[in-house]
């Protein structure tokens, strides 16, 4: 895949925000103290690894007698989490930010990480979140989504003896009209094949929403962007047209569809419950990112073999689209609590260089859930090592095929406002439950960014 495509040179006129779903966990040590009089307490913002930093911890102390507290924030609370967190006598010494529109709220806690080992050992240093005078956030994972696919169900399709199509396996899915075919003629066979639908559930839950209103929204803006030449090192633009609307219509649509619940009932749907149903065999299909593993392993009752977790692009019918594999791109940059003890930055440093270094600490960041993180880790340390976890390993193959060029996640990291996105999801639900058009789903979207877009200024 081709690097340009990255998000590269991160600037701070660009913005990132997405709004991932979270739950409550704490582990680690009491208050995290370590023998140099300093303490460690990192505030995580990914919830699908929460269980394994106490794993992780716990190592630490026994590798090194320091203790280190981990919290992970309530779902999609991050930032109030985090306001809450620091007005405590002993906040987070590592916290994270989302890109430039976090450093920008939280300048005043970033110390400059210039001469961390982090920021030293970072593959491509125009990732980090830096101005003229220093480095504030440094990304610590490469991540990628699209239509993750159980290649056991599709198998089975394919060698039904009736099937509607002459391709042979999902590998030769590169199109929209092919992807549309195959879908529709399995839900014809979904008896057959034993599913209760093609894809998972559209989860339209408020705070659920995020694949949508977020994920599935990036592709069009990509192809708007891209064809008007935009440029989003200028920050959120002042207006969109949402060109490809009707092309994320389709896709969308063959979501709701094709499913294994009705739309009117996907208004109390979780990304939980969509993912418990791939991982119990009842959906061969469900978009998400290959954070998502952890989720499928980790369900109880699973049956879906790692070696058949593939991954597909989300093909909509954009002209020109089989050019391109799927989105990849970053959106965590851990940052170090300027406000915080000299001894407990210099502790949190410690910690972060143990799990981006060390023997043990690379094991986890590699291994694939439960036991690991399952990161594509973008430092030098792991040149000769990548991820085990399958669904890191798709990500890292769309990024090697030269063939095509990844889609920028850039698009959901300037969208306005995180009132736009949830706006936006819930206009998508009225249209799924039938209750709005959507040319108004469209013509609400578009003035909404404006206005919102020009408040934000």
């Amino acid at each position: 895949m081709n690097k340009a495509t990255r998000i590269v040179g991160v600037s701070l006129a660009a913005m990132a925000l997405l709004t991932a779903t979270a739950c409550s966990n704490t582990s680690g040590g009491g208050s995290g103290s370590s023998s140099g009089g300093g303490y460690v307490y990192f505030l995580n913002f990914k919830p699908e690894v929460a269980d394994v930093y106490s794993k992780i911890v716990a190592e630490y102390k026994a590798e090194t007698g320091v203790d280190v507290k981990v919290v992970t924030a309530a779902s999609g609370t991050y930032q109030q989490t985090l306001t809450s967190e620091m007005a405590k006598s002993q906040p987070p010494t590592i916290f994270e930010i989302n890109g430039p529109v976090g450093y920008a709220q939280w300048s005043s806690y970033c110390a400059d990480m210039t001469n961390s080992w982090l920021y030293q050992h970072l593959d491509d240093k125009s990732l980090a979140v830096s101005t003229s005078s220093g480095v504030w956030g440094v990304p610590y994972v490469e991540e990628g989504y699209g239509i993750i696919y159980n290649d056991a169900i599709m198998k089975k399709y394919f060698a039904l003896p009736d099937k509607a199509v002459s391709i042979t396996s999902t590998d030769q899915i590169t199109s929209w009209p092919l992807l549309q075919q195959v879908v529709q003629d399995m839900t014809k066979h979904k008896a057959q094949l034993g599913i209760q639908g093609v894809f998972a559930d559209t989860s339209l839950k408020p705070g659920e929403d995020w694949r949508w209103q977020t994920h599935l929204a990036n592709v069009p803006l990509f192809y708007e962007f891209s064809q008007d030449k935009v440029d989003l090192t200028k920050g959120t633009p002042s207006s969109i047209k949402f060109t490809y609307g009707d092309n994320m219509k389709n896709l969308f649509d063959l979501y709701l569809q094709n499913s294994t619940t009705p739309p009117t009932q996907l208004g109390s749907k979780t990304v939980d419950d969509s993912m418990a149903e791939f991982a119990l065999g009842q959906a061969a299909m469900v978009q998400n990112g290959d954070w998502a593993w952890s989720q499928i392993a980790g369900t109880k009752g699973n049956v879906v073999q790692a070696s058949d977790v593939h991954m597909l692009p989300l093909y909509m019918g954009i002209p020109g689209e089989d050019k391109y594999g799927i989105p990849i791109g970053t959106e965590n940059y851990f940052a170090i609590n300027s406000q915080a003890s000299q001894a407990s930055q210099t502790a949190s440093l410690a910690f972060l260089q143990w799990l981006f270094s060390s023997q043990k600490g690379m094991q986890f960041v590699s291994s694939a859930a439960p036991n690991g993180l399952g990161f594509i880790a973008p430092f030098d340390t792991f040149k000769n090592g990548g991820p085990s976890d399958p669904l890191a390993q798709e990500v890292e193959k769309w990024m090697n095929d030269k063939s095509v060029q990844s889609v920028s996640w850039t698009p959901f990291q300037v969208m306005p406002s995180q009132d736009w996105k949830n706006d936006f999801g819930a206009d998508l639900l009225q249209y799924a439950q039938g209750q709005m058009p959507w040319p108004t789903v469209e013509s609400s979207m578009v003035s909404d960014w404006s206005t919102q877009a020009a408040a934000a200024k």
